[in-house]
């Protein structure tokens, strides 16, 4: 959502804008890093307002570590904006994916480039043209996560982010 676009710019450009922060951890609510876009708002009027692809660019620029805290699902936007961040952290039971191909669109936020730099063409081919769920264990075979955990997503990227 357009409230959801505004938060993590603005988030960012303070994160980034603080001495005193050193990284920068996102996450979902409710056990969902996020679903994407609701494709029933494609059909409304423009409104204006920042985009998903420049939101990415902006986590992909940041001069500060960003790690990605995914729980539940990573799917369409929300796969789009865990591979602008420097790291991705998953629970084991989330599962990621361009699942829009399915009805007909294309991941519109540079996903179809960052997914084959990240993983290699034939593995993100396979995710773009099919839209299948990746699960968390499989993705991290792939190198779309860096790490796979049992325990609390976004504790576990606290750690990472802390690390780095």
């Amino acid at each position: 959502s357009l409230t959801v676009l505004q938060a993590l710019e603005d988030g960012l450009k303070r994160a980034d804008a603080d001495p005193s922060v050193k990284a920068v951890m996102i996450c979902g609510e409710n056990g969902k890093f996020s679903a994407g876009a609701d494709i029933r708002g494609f059909s409304s009027p423009k409104k204006s307002g920042i985009g998903l692809a420049p939101i990415v660019s902006l986590i992909e620029r940041s001069e500060k570590p960003v790690v990605a805290a995914i729980e539940g699902v990573a799917l369409g936007g929300g796969l789009e904006v865990a591979l602008g961040c420097h790291y991705r952290i998953a629970h084991v039971k989330a599962r990621m994916g361009l699942p829009e191909v399915t009805i007909g669109l294309l991941p519109g936020a540079e996903g179809t480039q960052r997914l084959p730099r990240l993983i290699g063409v034939p593995a993100a081919l396979d995710i773009i043209t099919t839209g299948r769920h990746i699960p968390a264990t499989e993705a991290l075979k792939l190198g779309l996560v860096d790490e796979v955990v049992e325990e609390n997503t976004v504790e576990a990227a606290i750690r990472l982010a802390n690390k780095v």
